[in-house]
């Protein structure tokens, strides 16, 4: 099921495939043409020496593999051509999948392991979906043609080589089972590789710290012995599978030599029919020996287009709204907002309700946990509300488009996701093609980040590394900001965005979402009370739940949990 789906989408490269068909068609007649040729060769050339047969065989020879090496390359050609293609659709296939997939997904596996699998198991399908076909479908016409052409000789002695054909079938059966069941175990051991590898190569600095060098390599290193192990016995039955069939083999050639001597005894065989059937025999083993171990690849391609076709089979996010949105107003409202995850028992968020007029600043606050993040995550629809709704202008936001809503909203968090290009391709990212760069430069001034990108070699057009690693944390929240401002979505959430900076790059960093915020409907994690004093209203959070709202004189005056987080800051930075 899984190797005939896989198949399927090789189907639209039909005319590679048929010209490799046609290929393989000439390689396996060739073979059985070459081997058909030896009996006029011996009884013709040795035996009663034709002088007319001295140049003619020789010539024909030539021409035959002549044209098996252009057979063999439009077979060759064709198949590579088809699984480099199948294995390319595949990898664009599941890399959309995975930009699909609901953000929950990504917190049940790692990114490294899901890097892998589009890695590593797209390669391993390459093979079975090209090498493995090639050596199957050219090998079987080759075993089919040489069959041929030694029933045409000795239908005897032929007969007697296949009641060997069973015993080889049964050793590739048993074979092919016990590789897709190692190979299974392989594949998720090169997952957990790659990530226990990114991990501690990611956390390099705190690894050395810490002294934790040792222990992270025990874990590779439990890994890598496992892996070896089940590499080991993937060769040792490949070999014991590869030896067994030439021993039974050479078993047939011992049996084929005593009837091919009866048969000659009794004049129905001569000198070249011999030399022939001994020649397809011959020319039989390696085909046999490439079909055994082919089964190696096969397995190999079925585990990991199994694992490919899981994910693939994966259920989209929830994209059914059908009401189109141009520009929202900015109206914000969670109705009795609860979240429980997936396999836990206490809810993230319990009975949240609040409104957030257009145009204004609303801060939420509390202890790490408290669900803040959780909060603001509801909105674009990361997560889904378990009961409860969050509205957009007076509709839920399941009503809307998930490409409509997601335009309403630009996020700038702590966390700023940047990617290995240039200055201007990360402001303007996800910004229509052909941005005017007079827009992107005005962005940047607008975030503060014009004065220090002016110093660097080329400007806009610098390359900052991966993840902006040539810029210090204070510049690349600038880029983040800069990139909200060009997108001039009616809806900004700001997720702790001063949290890590420097007094300097605070100010410079406050004083660019200054002018980001006006007009918007603002909703922002504070980690600092005093970024929040002048938001409209604070929502303070605490397990979950909505236990304070007011503005910060309000909540200052009332004496309770936001009261105490204040003084408690208060006290740290005097201290400080």
């Amino acid at each position: 099921m899984i190797y005939r789906r896989l198949l399927g989408r090789a189907r639209r490269y039909w005319p590679l495939l048929a010209a490799a068909g046609v290929g393989m068609l000439f390689e396996a007649g060739a073979a059985a043409a070459f081997t058909w040729m030896m009996k006029p060769m011996v009884d013709e050339t040795f035996v009663a020496q034709n002088p007319d047969m001295r140049w003619s065989i020789p010539l024909a020879i030539v021409l035959l593999f002549l044209v098996r090496g252009a057979a063999t390359f439009a077979t060759d050609y064709g198949m590579a051509r088809t699984g480099r293609s199948v294995v390319r659709d595949l990898r664009e296939d599941i890399l959309a999948k995975y930009l699909r997939l609901p953000s929950v997904r990504f917190d049940r596996e790692p990114v490294a392991a899901m890097v892998s699998r589009l890695n590593y198991d797209t390669e391993q399908v390459t093979q079975a979906s090209s090498d493995a076909i090639k050596v199957i479908l050219t090998d079987t016409l080759t075993i089919v043609a040489l069959l041929g052409v030694m029933f045409y000789y000795s239908p005897r002695v032929t007969l007697v080589m296949l009641v060997l054909a069973p015993l080889i079938a049964g050793i590739s059966s048993v074979v092919g089972r016990r590789y897709r069941r190692i190979n299974r175990g392989i594949q998720d051991g090169v997952a957990n590789m790659a990530q226990i590898a990114e991990q501690a190569l990611s956390a390099q600095q705190e690894v050395k710290i810490y002294g934790a060098q040792d222990s992270e390599l025990a874990r590779y290193r439990d890994l890598v012995g496992r892996n070896l192990r089940l590499g080991i016995k993937v060769e040792s039955t490949r070999a014991a599978a590869s030896s067994m069939v030439q021993i039974l083999a050479a078993i047939g050639l011992a049996v084929i030599l005593l009837v091919a001597g009866h048969e000659a005894s009794r004049g129905r065989m001569t000198a070249g029919s011999f030399v022939a059937l001994l020649t397809s025999m011959m020319a039989l083993l390696p085909s046999l020996k490439r079909i055994t171990n082919v089964q190696s690849l096969v397995q190999k391609g079925v585990a990991a287009a199994d694992r490919l076709f899981t994910i693939l089979d994966e259920p989209d996010e929830d994209d059914r709204g059908t009401r189109p949105l141009q520009r929202a107003r900015g109206e914000l409202e969670f109705r009795d907002v609860s979240v429980t995850y997936p396999g836990q028992e206490a809810p993230a968020l319990s009975g949240i309700s609040f409104t957030a007029a257009p145009g204004t600043v609303t801060a939420i606050v509390g202890r790490s946990g408290s669900g803040k993040s959780t909060l603001i995550r509801l909105l674009p629809r990361f997560y889904e509300a378990s009961s409860g709704q969050v509205r957009v202008d007076g509709h839920p936001v399941g009503d809307y488009r998930l490409a409509d809503l997601r335009r309403q909203i630009a996020m700038v968090g702590q966390r700023v996701m940047l990617f290995d290009d240039t200055i201007e391709a990360n402001i303007a990212y996800g910004a229509a093609a052909g941005t005017e760069p007079e827009r992107i430069r005005a962005a940047a001034r607008d975030a503060n980040a014009l004065e220090f990108i002016e110093r660097l070699p080329g400007g806009l057009q610098a390359h900052i590394g991966e993840n902006g690693g040539l810029l210090s944390g204070g510049q690349r929240q600038r880029l983040a900001i800069a990139r909200a401002i060009l997108k001039d979505a009616p809806i900004l959430i700001l997720d702790e965005a001063t949290a890590a900076l420097d007094t300097e790059s605070e100010r410079l960093v406050q004083d660019a979402l200054n002018r980001l915020i006006p007009d918007r409907t603002t909703l922002v994690i504070a980690h600092r009370l005093s970024t929040v004093e002048h938001a409209d209203q604070v929502l303070v959070l605490d397990g979950g739940k909505l236990v304070e709202q007011g503005t910060h004189a309000q909540l200052l005056a009332r004496g309770g949990l936001y009261a105490h987080l204040h003084r408690m800051q208060f006290r740290e930075t005097e201290a400080g």
